[in-house]
């Protein structure tokens, strides 16, 4: 593909990115696309088939854009208690500030889409941020940080409780305080006083 195929080609990506992000998944049609991106049916075919496949190459660009908390440079005095309270103060950012995010249009995809793990962006997404999560309960749990617990269940049920934040926010909207309140007992579960 060219230099000058390939900016359309994003152009299209952010330009329907915008529309999932204001309207769902279900609901978008090549049309709107095509309006919203102020190209030809035809110019848009030549890059996608189907709202499915644009949705998806939306998706796999969200994946490769993530930011990774866990991979980030930190002081080198940071403890491990550090990077996890880094970890709930970026997420707590996600779940209060991203009204223009794709969780909602990434649930309906997922209900419109049998899907298997494999195949299934959220699920790779959750999965790595799991194993990550895990990796990081038992480095604290080695230097006496953490309480002892079972790394991967608790980074699960963490994970989990995120992810209800997230829907929360996103559906019927949660207080500020109140997330606090969650994310205060989830440390509370991990990190003695």
């Amino acid at each position: 593909m060219g230099e000058k195929s390939e900016q359309k080609r994003q152009m299209i990506l952010t330009t329907a990115r915008h529309i999932f992000a204001q309207k769902g998944y279900k609901d978008v049609t090549m049309k709107d696309i095509v309006e919203a991106c102020g190209i030809s049916r035809g110019g848009l075919y030549l890059y996608f088939s189907s709202v499915r496949e644009v949705f998806e190459a939306v998706l796999k660009e969200e994946e490769a854009e993530t930011d990774d908390v866990f991979s980030r440079r930190l002081q080198e005095d940071a403890t491990v208690a550090d990077v996890l309270m880094i970890f709930f103060k970026e997420q707590k950012k996600e779940i209060l500030g991203r009204k223009e995010d794709l969780t909602v249009a990434t649930y309906e995809y997922n209900f419109a889409h049998a899907l298997s793990a494999e195949e299934n962006p959220q699920r790779r997404k959750f999965d790595d941020a799991v194993q990550a999560l895990s990796q990081l309960l038992e480095a604290g749990m080695e230097n006496g940080e953490f309480y002892e617990l079972e790394s991967r269940a608790a980074a699960a049920n963490i994970m989990y409780a995120l992810e209800g934040l997230r829907v929360l926010s996103r559906t019927i909207g949660i207080s500020e305080e109140r997330i606090d309140d969650e994310l205060f007992t989830l440390v509370s579960g991990i990190v003695p006083d």
